[in-house]
């Protein structure tokens, strides 16, 4: 599956609030593929990521850093 995400690309993958096994086949691969991830809370994201056994560079982006983060 991973050879059907191209490179260069910008994802939105939703992430559940409570089931682990809602998140969607797609999203898993998207997420393990993937060379950073931005997320609201990198705690939360890093505990969902280490369930399922990816390990990715994860940034922080919310709306008190988004200024930061973006390049201008």
């Amino acid at each position: 599956m991973e050879k059907n995400i191209p490179h260069g690309a910008f994802y939105i993958v939703s992430t559940p609030i409570g089931n682990m096994d809602d998140l969607s086949v797609r999203a898993r691969e998207c997420l393990k593929t993937v060379d950073l991830i931005a997320c609201e809370d990198t705690r939360h994201t890093g505990l969902l990521l280490s369930r399922l056994g990816i390990k990715k560079k994860l940034v922080s982006y919310n709306d008190i850093n988004a200024l930061r983060r973006l390049p201008l």
